[in-house]
Order: C-alpha cells, then sequence, then structure tokens
C-alpha cells in the first residue's frame, strides 16, 4: 500500500470528525478496497465528479462534496459580480437530496443565491433551469447511468452547459487550494445568500420548450402505442406529460415509476445494458407495443427498441439511433422547407461514421469534439455569439442527443419523443426503426458499432490504464486482422497521419484528449480511451459491411485481436 493512501487512510480513521459507523466500515476494508478508496482524491472527468458512496478521499461522501462545492462557490464568486446564483437539482440516488440541501446551505453561507426544486429534477431540466433564471451556474447531483452505489455532482456555466476544460482547469486549481476536506471550512459571507424554490412555471415551460420539437405533430397516432420507462429515475412526470399531451399511447412500467436509490424494480438503469429492457420488453409483449423508449436516472440519455418482426423486440444502440433520427430530421425538414439556414450537426469523434456521410448526403455540415456533450453545448454558444452555422441536432453515441438547444445538454425527453415520431412516420411507412436503419445501410453501407468496457479498479488498474494508452500512442497499431490501418488520429497530441501518404495534419479547433483512433482501409476503425467518469477504459469498434450480422462479428474479431494485441486479459 502506497505512503499517500496510507497516510489518506490513517487521516480519516484518526479523525474526530468522521462518524464511527463510517470508521467501523474502514476497519473492515481489506487492502484492495483502503487502495481504491484513499490513493486519490476523487476527480473532475468527462462528465463532472462521480464515484462509489462512502469514507474515503476517492469517493462521493459530504466532505468530499463539501470540498466541490465550496470550490464551485469560490470560482461563481471569482467570475461573476453580486448577486451571485446557482441553481441546483438532483436524482433518486442515496443522499441526493441530502447533498442537494447541504451545497445550498454552503453557497448561501458564502453569500451566493441558490435555486431548487421541491423535489427531484432531470439533468437537462437543470440546464434550463440556470438558463430560465439566469443564474451564475448549476449544479446537479447525479451519477447518471452507473450503478445504485454510486452518486456524483456535476457543475454548468451560466448557459447551462457543463464546465469545458478551460473552465474546469480553474475550478480544479481553486479546489487544489482548499487542502483537508476533513477539516475544510466554509468561507462565510457578511451577506448571505437566500434559497429559494423554483416555481412550477419552469415545469411547465421545459415542458412546452419540449413539445416544440415535434416536426409532424398531426399524425395519426391513433394505433401507435409506446412502451415508457424512466428507471426509477427524475423524468417520469415530464414524460408523462409530453407524451398525453402530444396524444400518444403511452404505458409506463409501473414497477419501475417510482424514484427508488435501489432500483429494485431493474437489474441496470443504464439504457446501453440489454437488462435493463427486461421488464418494458415484457409489458410491451403484453399490449402489442410498437416501440420501446427509456430515460437513465437523471434523465439525459435514452434507451430505445422496436419490434423485430418475430414477435420480439429489437434494441437499438446510440449510434443506431441517432442516425435514424438524423436521416428523418434532415429529409423531413428539407421536405417541408423548414430547414435551417446554413445548418450544422455535431457529433463525437468516437461516433459511428454514419452521421457525417448522412450529413454529407444532405449537404450539411457536420463538426465533431471530443467525449462530452459540453463541447457540443459550448459550441452552440460559440455560433451564436460570433455568428455561423445554425444548430439543427447534436448527439453522442452513449445514448444521448440533442434537438433544440433551449437546454444546453443532453436532453431524454426532447429524443423520445423524437423518436417516437419517427417510428410512427416509419410505421406509417410500413417501416420498423430498425428496417429504416438497414435502408440507411442500403445507401451507406451497415454500419455497426459496439463498445466494449474493460474495469481497472485501484491504482495498479490507473496505472494500467496509462500503459495501455502509452502504448498505444509509442507503438501504433498498423493493421489488425488482416486489415491495414489507414490513418491515426492521436489526440493526446491532436495529430493525424496518414500512413499511405505519410503526411500528417494538426487536428484543429479540438483540445487535447486521452484518445486514440484507427482508421482502416476498408472504413472500419477502432478508438480507445480511458472514461472520464469510471475506473475503466473503453474501446469503441466499428465495421462497416454488406451484411450487418458479418459486420457485428468483425467487431468482434477486432475487439479478441486487440486484447491479444495489447496482451489484456478481459
Amino acid at each position: 500500500m502506497e505512503n499517500k493512501t496510507q497516510e489518506n487512510y490513517q487521516r480519516w480513521l484518526n479523525s474526530s470528525v468522521v462518524s464511527e459507523e463510517d470508521k467501523a466500515k474502514l476497519k473492515s476494508m481489506s487492502d484492495t478496497e483502503i487502495d481504491d478508496a484513499f490513493f486519490q482524491d476523487i476527480e473532475f472527468g468527462t462528465a463532472g465528479m462521480r464515484g462509489i458512496l462512502g469514507p474515503g478521499t476517492n469517493r462521493i461522501n459530504f466532505y468530499t462534496i463539501r470540498k466541490a462545492c465550496v470550490g464551485f462557490g469560490l470560482y461563481l464568486l471569482k467570475h461573476f459580480k453580486f448577486p451571485q446564483s446557482c441553481a441546483i437539482s438532483h436524482d433518486n440516488r442515496y443522499f441526493s437530496r441530502e447533498f442537494t440541501l447541504e451545497c445550498a446551505e454552503i453557497l448561501n453561507k458564502m453569500g451566493i443565491n441558490t435555486y431548487i426544486f421541491d423535489s427531484l429534477r432531470p439533468t437537462p431540466e437543470l440546464s434550463y433551469a440556470v438558463r430560465a433564471k439566469k443564474a451564475s451556474g448549476g449544479i446537479m447531483i447525479t451519477a447518471s447511468h452507473n450503478p445504485k452505489e454510486d452518486n456524483g455532482f456535476k457543475v454548468y456555466d451560466e448557459f447551462g452547459c457543463q464546465l469545458v476544460p478551460n473552465k474546469i482547469k480553474d475550478l480544479i486549481d481553486i479546489i487544489a487550494t482548499l487542502g483537508d476536506e476533513l477539516t475544510l471550512k466554509v468561507p462565510e459571507s457578511e451577506h448571505l445568500g437566500e434559497n429559494y424554490v423554483l416555481p412550477k412555471s419552469i415545469d411547465d415551460n421545459y415542458v412546452d420548450l419540449c413539445k416544440s420539437v415535434q416536426i409532424n405533430p398531426n399524425l395519426n397516432k391513433k394505433d401507435f402505442k409506446i412502451v415508457y420507462t424512466p428507471n426509477h429515475g427524475t423524468s417520469y412526470v415530464n414524460a408523462m406529460r409530453v407524451f398525453n399531451e402530444c396524444g400518444y399511447k403511452v404505458y409506463p412500467v409501473l414497477s419501475q415509476c417510482n424514484p427508488d436509490p435501489a432500483f429494485s424494480g431493474t437489474l441496470s438503469p443504464n439504457p446501453e445494458d440489454p437488462r435493463s429492457y427486461i421488464e418494458p420488453i415484457k409489458l410491451a409483449k403484453e399490449v402489442d407495443a410498437d416501440i420501446i423508449v427509456m430515460t437513465d436516472p437523471d434523465g439525459d440519455r435514452v434507451g430505445l427498441a422496436c419490434k423485430d418482426g418475430k414477435g420480439g423486440y429489437t434494441l437499438i444502440t446510440g449510434n443506431e439511433g441517432a442516425a435514424i433520427l438524423l436521416d428523418y430530421i434532415l429529409s423531413e425538414r428539407i421536405r417541408k422547407k423548414e430547414m435551417t439556414k446554413d445548418p450544422v450537426v455535431y457529433n463525437t469523434v468516437v461516433s459511428s461514421s454514419l452521421g457525417r456521410e448522412i450529413c454529407d448526403h444532405y449537404g450539411v455540415r457536420c463538426e465533431s469534439f471530443l467525449t462530452g456533450f459540453k463541447y457540443i453545448g459550448d459550441r452552440i454558444r460559440y455560433y451564436e455569439v460570433n455568428g455561423g452555422p445554425q444548430f439543427i441536432f447534436g448527439y453522442e453515441e452513449s445514448y444521448g442527443c440533442l434537438i433544440k438547444p433551449f437546454v444546453r445538454d443532453k436532453d431524454g425527453i426532447q429524443a423520445i419523443l423524437l423518436y417516437s415520431e419517427a417510428a410512427l412516420w416509419y410505421k406509417q411507412h410500413g417501416l420498423t426503426l430498425f428496417e429504416a436503419y438497414k435502408k440507411l445501410g442500403d445507401l451507406y453501407g451497415q454500419h455497426k458499432s459496439k463498445l466494449y468496457n474493460i474495469y481497472f479498479k485501484g491504482s495498479q488498474g490507473h496505472e494500467e490504464m496509462q500503459k495501455i494508452m502509452k502504448d498505444l500512442e509509442e507503438h501504433p497499431i498498423t493493421e489488425l486482422c488482416g486489415n491495414k490501418v489507414k490513418v491515426i488520429e492521436n489526440y493526446f497530441e491532436l495529430i493525424s497521419h496518414n500512413l499511405d501518404t505519410n503526411e500528417s495534419r494538426k487536428i484543429e479547433n479540438l483540445p487535447k484528449g486521452d484518445l486514440i483512433k484507427f482508421i482502416f482501409e476498408d472504413r472500419s476503425s477502432i478508438c480507445v480511451r480511458p472514461s472520464g467518469t469510471e475506473p475503466k477504459c473503453k474501446f469503441y469498434i466499428e465495421v462497416v459491411d454488406k451484411d450487418l450480422d458479418v459486420a457485428a462479428s468483425r467487431c468482434d474479431k477486432f475487439y479478441e485481436a486487440l486484447l491479444e494485441r495489447l496482451n489484456i486479459k478481459a
């Protein structure tokens, strides 16, 4: 056990402020558990601070939340004039409400006004509330789609967008000056801030704006059925309002509608996990639903499934759903002569190449960013201020998208409404959503993307992930499974190198990131990056083939060959 880990552990064990209950937990920990809980201070990643609930410097607890909140309060005091303000929301997880009230009390002591909801609300509504109240910033207490053992802390700027690197660096630098999280004192202002409960009008206005994303609101909905689950999270009330007010017949998965921190009605709250579809599929079969939609616990991501023609349901991935929705939005906007002037679509460098190909087909600009919706939200603001193309759609491969930018984060309510509309439109044209996706494949090639995750916990796991990335950077792949690499995109150095021509070019307009991408001659690709929110390494593999099943099989073969190349045992 390293010195820093042991020092942190003993500091907590001997502290007079740590409860006897937590000390008992500390004493019962194995060496491996101690290492994981204390080897570092919990970090801000691509989506804020997220981790396991419990005692420790690398854990989510009142001390680490308090330190982050004081740091954010100092950040707001530094960058905004009096009176500073902050909107705060939370999801359904253990201690989420308590952390919200704690943050409000801390900021009030620091002289900052706070706006909180009367209960849990989704992340996109928090983003909207920041904008509606013209707040200096926002805090969302959530662990998104992580397991029930986790919670987290996300921060937003005055535009309702998560902090981009130059802003988050300033915040991290401030937090680094605060020292010991156990003995940290909240700096108190002479002028205390006030805490306000947000009015119902915030909900009403947000719901009305969500309804405005419809393109064909008057489609005949008579024989169309939707199964919906909020996965015990924040979006049930808003989603049901939106669906009912738009005239859709919705069957909620009642066993998953209560905001339960134990997630007792589902094996997983993550739309990327097939286990989250078990109960929705049961209900869909009972009522003969056309489509299944879900939101994750904090309401920014979505899940999607449709009839497979064999009495069951096919799960649709984030990349597949985004491609379907993108094509629907662009084709219908053009058909109805409602296309915005100089439209632009945003995605990420790990998203399927199909989205860019669809944009090229329609003559629409497409810009790609590092993983993290904050980059998309920030670029929307940049063009608003400086002039440029007009936002029409933004998405990540990780099951999140945005249709209208009154929110500056992924928005699950907007997404499930327009996915449902697209499914209804295609049904009236004789197709399921998955059949619509395969038709796109007839035009552009069948694109199959798969995400593979390997967990690396503790200090040793952290080092192993760093070694993997260093190995790929210093000894890049040039061939795999008989397929030659054509281009290597190194985001550590922001250099794209063409192996055919031996020419390199600078990757423009992006910050450096822990990511390397290999693009093969047959249009297949592999991206590798450590997760910014969990102790795992992500492997994004895409294959383009004439046959979708063959493409899926080739993804698995690529992954097996990559693990062998990196000497990793999954």
